[in-house]
Parts: structure tokens; sequence; C-alpha cells
């Protein structure tokens, strides 16, 4: 059975930084690219960030050069730095593969940037 467990959310200062981490269980973490995504209240669901099984990574352009995405293979773990985080960036993380698939989503993970 896959699933994703996020974690390492939590409310954060303007400008400060978290690390999201998510385990994925089942046999398919090198199977797919992982991505991170997030939902913010009333807004749809969004890509962030995405890595391959090589290590090559994208951005969306609203994180490029405050996020950086990594993952460890031998985990089945993929994380997500956060830095310089802005109110903008406020919303519920969630990891998936990249194209998305049919697995159940996890819980995600809450993430508010607040003063």
């Amino acid at each position: 059975q896959v699933q994703f467990v996020e974690s390492g959310g939590g409310l954060v200062q303007p400008g400060g930084s978290l690390r999201l981490s998510c385990v994925v269980s089942g046999s398919i973490f090198n199977m797919y690219a992982m991505a991170w995504y997030r939902q913010a209240p009333g807004k749809q669901r969004e890509f962030v960030a995405q890595i391959n099984g090589g290590g090559r990574t994208a951005y969306a352009d609203s994180v490029k050069g405050r996020f950086a995405i990594s993952r460890d293979n031998a985990k089945n773990t993929v994380y997500l730095q956060m830095n310089s985080l802005k109110p903008e960036d406020t919303a519920v993380y969630y990891c998936h593969t990249n194209p998305l698939t049919t697995y159940d989503w996890g819980q995600g993970t809450q993430v508010a940037v607040s003063s």
C-alpha cells in the first residue's frame, strides 16, 4: 500500500525557514519523480517543486531561489527546505508523484507564515 506521510510544518515569522519531510511507503519511490504541492485556503492545489530519480529539480517561479527540494532514495524520503518564507507561502503542503498518479494523497503538513 502506498502512503505519503508529510511532516515538519508549523508557524513561522516572515523571513524564517522550515524543512518539510515526506516519507513514501510502498515500492514506488524509485519509479517516479517526486514533488511537493500546496493548497492555500480557498485556492486550488498547485505545484511547488519536483525532483527526479537522478536529482534533477524544477520549481514554481514563486519559490525559485527560496526553496530547495531533495530526496534520500535509501530512506524513501523527499525534503523541502523553505527559506525566506513569505505570508503567501501559507498553505497545506503535500508530496506526491509527478506526474500525478492515482495514489491517495496524504494528510499534508500545515505551514503558516505570519508575524
